[in-house]
């Protein structure tokens, strides 16, 4: 076989393999087109349009973008401000607290496996039956929190705590925290026990503490696995909505209303799809842009 039918019979060889591969991954392409990409396009193209979801829609150009950062009545950045606030508490109460854990855990506790799924149990719990358990605890009435006041004698800081201005924001922040922390604490542990032990008995004998080992040792090594949590924190407190609806429907006065359920009250109270689909759009811009920037930074501070 001369060197020009060996080229021929190569060529055809990776040609067949490519198609083989195409082939195989065509199902799973068609599936993130038509459940991924194909929506976003409708969304984007909707949002172009004055549409109340049965007649012909109008064409109005960026018209809804524009009224959603200027008309008062919309409230999106008040909306946007209250899912930024969910995300810094995720980020700088909920994460740490993560991160402690998954380090005490990774040193082979006693009870490791018991502790675990304690802390993991929220979030196997439906997020509706959460907030049927945090309304049962913040009722003014009969609530286990209003009642703890009352036998501590501090009956002054008592509140209608799902219902007032003031604390309505902070309720949901508890439960939202608290239900999280185990999700991102399985994650981090798992990086922590991929850590190799000859590393952290080098770091012992060279007469580092624990958490010397951990601060300079275990931290570095797991930072793609906290680059990820912040990731899912940022992007799942944009996107926050169950417990928000569950708790207070974005009230008192829309003082908790999230982008979520400010595009919920668009599409079915207010029959604007066009409007609904404007917030969609953003939310996915705003959950990518955030998406790029946290693993810039992280990148960033690698080098």
């Amino acid at each position: 076989m001369d060197e020009q039918t060996r080229k021929k019979s190569k060529k055809a060889k990776q040609i067949k393999t490519g198609i083989t591969i195409f082939l195989f991954l065509l199902p799973g392409l068609i599936l993130f087109i038509g459940i991924l990409i194909a929506p976003i396009a409708v969304s984007l193209y909707r949002s172009l349009y004055d549409w109340n979801g049965f007649s012909a829609g109008t064409f109005i150009g960026f018209q809804n973008y524009y009224e959603l950062f200027t008309n008062g009545s919309i409230k999106f950045m008040v909306s946007l401000k209250n899912a930024m606030i969910l995300a810094f508490f995720s980020v700088f109460v909920q994460l740490p607290f993560s991160l402690f854990l998954a380090l005490l855990l990774g040193r082979k506790v006693k009870g490791e496996r018991f502790f675990l799924s304690v802390f993991f149990m929220p979030v196997l719990i439906s997020t509706v039956v959460i907030g049927q358990l945090w309304l049962k605890i913040y009722n003014p009435d009969y609530g286990l929190l209003n009642t703890m006041l009352d036998a501590l004698h501090l009956e002054s800081w008592k509140h209608v705590w799902v219902g007032e201005v003031k604390t309505a924001l902070g309720a949901i922040l508890v439960p939202t925290i608290w239900q999280y922390v185990g999700y991102h604490m399985l994650l981090m542990y798992a990086g922590v026990k991929g850590v190799s032990a000859d590393l952290r008995e080098a770091a012992m004998l060279d007469g580092a503490t624990n958490w010397q080992v951990d601060r300079y040792v275990v931290i570095p090594i797991i930072k793609p696995i906290i680059r990820v949590s912040v990731i899912f924190a940022v992007t799942g407190s944009l996107k926050t909505y169950d417990l928000v609806r569950i708790l207070t429907e974005g009230g008192p006065f829309q003082t908790t209303e999230v982008p979520s359920t400010l595009l919920e009250n668009m599409l079915f109270l207010r029959n604007r799809y066009g409007m609904g689909s404007t917030i969609s759009v953003m939310l996915i811009a705003l959950c990518f842009a955030f998406a790029l920037l946290i693993t810039a930074a992280f990148r960033e501070k690698e080098v």
